[in-house]
């Protein structure tokens, strides 16, 4: 699966471009900061910072930022694309939580006992 998404990727974005003069930041090296940070965790909020943090670097005169944002923009969404669900596992997760729900109706949800009484 990775391999079908790095194809598509790089056929996407086109040739790696100078986004930041500055700290002469790549848009491939943003696009493999964002890939790795959405593999640690899929729903995580990526920002500029967290991929100038990666870089061990910052964001100098900011001209850079609206790129960066367009690039982890595009890359979370391909990301994310290439990872969905069919309509038919969605079902199965939609029953799969109403079922729990279910489950959990009949729990107490507070500590003190059933005879307790507040003043």
């Amino acid at each position: 699966m990775a391999g079908v998404y790095s194809a598509a990727l790089r056929s996407h974005s086109g040739p790696a471009m100078l986004v930041c003069q500055c700290n002469m930041i790549s848009s491939k090296e943003i696009e493999d900061i964002v890939l790795d940070l959405l593999k640690a965790d899929p729903w995580q909020l990526v920002v500029p910072a967290k991929v100038y943090a990666e870089l061990n670097r910052r964001a100098k005169c900011s001209g850079c930022v609206p790129n960066v944002v367009d690039i982890i923009v595009r890359v979370t969404e391909n990301y994310h694309a290439q990872q969905a669900l069919e309509p038919a596992e969605l079902v199965n997760i939609q029953s799969g939580l109403e079922k729990l729900k279910k489950q959990r109706i009949g729990v107490r949800r507070e500590r003190r006992s059933t005879s307790h009484r507040a003043a």
